[in-house]
């Protein structure tokens, strides 16, 4: 990276800005590791504000689970560094060795499930890996006309090759699961709830267009309306939620369930929903 030069390397170091892959802090003294992967903090001069604040549901020496709001990054990309849940939360928190275990959209709220000691992270990262862990979502869009729901919609993702921002579906043996049901609807918007089996990037928006039924407030499917840089005004934040997490705590054995108290708008989705003429 030659644009970086050794002495801003070893003042990221000092501060504590370049990590391994266990978030702990590398130093210029620290071993060499042939294949070792390590992650810095980018200096972004100007970053967005991202309104609406995360609260912490649950928290204990193994695990934190936080509820985020609309169009907060859970990790720093792009122009977000200091406005991401992970960075807001080590500070909050006090908690350096932080990891989220799984990730969600920016646009997306709700619950983000974070490791808080390096030693526990494989077992928790197992449970994703193996589709171990229930993940319930929700989400406003139009009704579902004579669709037959509940459905389950298994299909193959891929990166748009016209826009490296987006997924798509393609031909091929499925790599995505989604189970799409009908909650209630009024006024010419259906709840859905939405069960992910797999972990595409996307995946609950894809599957969603894909039927006729793109969630309120995308700003990508069916088309883009920003690109991959853009931040959108907030007005009109994605009507989709992470409602819920549950699985077998690997560690203790016990039951874990934890719930987002985030809410839908109604009214956001409908303004959304209205044809354009």
């Amino acid at each position: 990276m030659p644009a970086v030069g050794r002495s801003l390397w070893q003042a990221r170091m000092a501060g504590g800005l370049v990590l391994d892959a266990d978030g702990l802090a590398v130093s210029p003294a620290s071993l060499f590791r042939p294949g070792q992967r390590l992650y810095y903090y980018r200096s972004v001069p100007v970053e967005p504000t991202i309104p609406g604040l995360e609260t912490v549901v649950f928290q204990d020496e193994r695990l934190v689970v936080a509820d985020k709001p609309h169009g907060l990054p859970v990790t720093p990309s792009g122009p977000y560094l200091q406005q991401t849940l992970l960075v807001r939360l080590r500070r909050r928190l006090g908690l350096e060795t932080l990891t989220p275990i799984h990730r969600i959209d920016r646009e997306t709220a709700g619950l983000v499930l974070f490791v808080v000691r390096p030693a526990d992270r494989d077992a928790y990262h197992a449970l994703f890996r193996q589709h171990a862990v229930t993940k319930s979502y929700e989400a406003l869009a139009a009704v579902p006309g004579r669709l037959d729901l509940p459905l389950v919609r298994r299909s193959r993702l891929q990166t748009d090759p016209s826009a490296f921002f987006r997924m798509c579906e393609v031909e091929g043996t499925p790599n995505s699961q989604t189970r799409i049901s009908l909650q209630v609807q009024r006024d010419g918007v259906a709840c859905y709830h939405l069960q992910p089996k797999t972990g595409q990037r996307h995946q609950l928006r894809v599957h969603m267009n894909a039927l006729g039924l793109p969630i309120a407030g995308d700003q990508l499917y069916p088309r883009a309306l920003l690109g991959p840089g853009e931040a959108d005004d907030g007005r009109t934040p994605l009507q989709l939620i992470a409602r819920r997490l549950a699985f077998t705590d690997p560690v203790t054995g016990r039951p874990r369930c934890f719930e987002s108290t985030r809410t839908l708008d109604w009214s956001v989705a409908r303004a959304c929903l209205q044809p354009t003429s």
